[in-house]
């Protein structure tokens, strides 16, 4: 992978994660004096700089509340990458989106509607509801809400270690938010 495109972690002025930026952008914010690295991935790009993970910028800036999109990369961090219908973990290439009630019976591209599903289960399914098809769902899906953004950041940030302290979770599932 492209070491400019690598994910890092966007802080505001207090500590609020408000975003994953690519490295490109974040090295660019810190060398215009915007924002300072608070955690590196030990990676070094030049002697002495290290490729950062986390950054915080050093003047508040207002996060307006942005209602996340309705897209198939966002259903499958909503699901986090898992069938609804088996609980397999796939990578995007290997989801498809299923409509919980299917199209030709009125079932609409909606939040509540759309499903992770693996080609097997979903081939499945079919054209029936999963009570028809004795396949039920291990999670309703969940309706977009104003908290929709800051979930999907917190999927997106599960694999990286380093950001659990800056997305209001532990190993509990409980909010917590700590300074560095």
């Amino acid at each position: 992978m492209n070491l400019m495109r690598q994910p890092v972690l966007q802080l505001n002025a207090y500590f609020e994660a408000t975003r994953i930026i690519w490295a490109r952008k974040a090295l660019t914010l810190v060398t215009k004096g915007k924002a300072i690295v608070i955690c590196d991935t030990r990676k070094e790009i030049y002697p002495g700089i290290f490729m950062p993970s986390v950054i915080r910028l050093l003047e508040y800036k207002y996060v307006p509340i942005r209602m996340q999109t309705l897209s198939r990369k966002n259903i499958f961090m909503r699901d986090s990458y898992k069938c609804m219908y088996c609980g397999h973990e796939f990578t995007g290439g290997g989801l498809e989106l299923d409509h919980v009630l299917p199209k030709s019976r009125g079932g609409k591209n909606e939040w509540i509607n759309l499903v992770s599903a693996c080609r097997k289960c979903n081939s499945r399914k079919n054209d029936r509801t999963p009570e028809e098809a004795g396949m039920p769902l291990l999670r309703r899906p969940l309706p977009q809400t104003i908290h929709t953004p800051r979930f999907i950041l917190k999927s997106l940030g599960a694999q990286e270690k380093s950001w659990d302290r800056y997305l209001w979770n532990d190993s509990k599932g409980e909010q917590k938010l700590q300074f560095a």
